[in-house]
């Protein structure tokens, strides 16, 4: 990623709804066991996400809970964890996501994490 740990920290827990959420829809705090909720656009509707953050580590780490319906996690509660270290003038970024109740809804999240990924280096590179 071309930003800094710090940075892509605050994307994450700060500004989320400007690379990810629809506008209008992100409630979110970053706070260990604040509650947060977001909509994404896909395919002309809006799919619903909730969970609460489990860690947060300034420029460092980032653990939250990821609920959503079907063709998501079909309602299962599953663990995103963010871990971010400095490469060069940027950043590494390890995205796990684990806890998923069948295999069809981890390979639908293997194939989205990288897009959004990019979306996010996308942002972050445009300032």
């Amino acid at each position: 990623m071309r930003a800094t740990p710090q940075a892509l920290y605050t994307e994450w827990t700060e500004r989320f709804d400007q690379w990810f959420a629809a506008p209008g829809t992100l409630s979110m705090i970053a706070a260990v066991n604040a509650p947060f909720f977001f909509q994404v656009e896909a395919d002309g509707e809006l799919h619903s996400h909730y969970g609460r953050f489990l860690k947060l580590d300034p420029a460092r780490l980032i653990e939250l809970t990821w609920i959503t319906g079907a063709g998501g996690t079909d309602g299962a509660e599953t663990v995103v964890t963010i871990d971010l270290t400095p490469a060069g003038s940027g950043s590494a970024l390890r995205l796990t996501h684990a806890g998923f109740s069948d295999q069809a809804a981890r390979d639908r999240h293997d194939e989205a994490w990288p897009q959004v990924l990019a979306n996010l280096d996308e942002h972050t590179a445009a300032g």
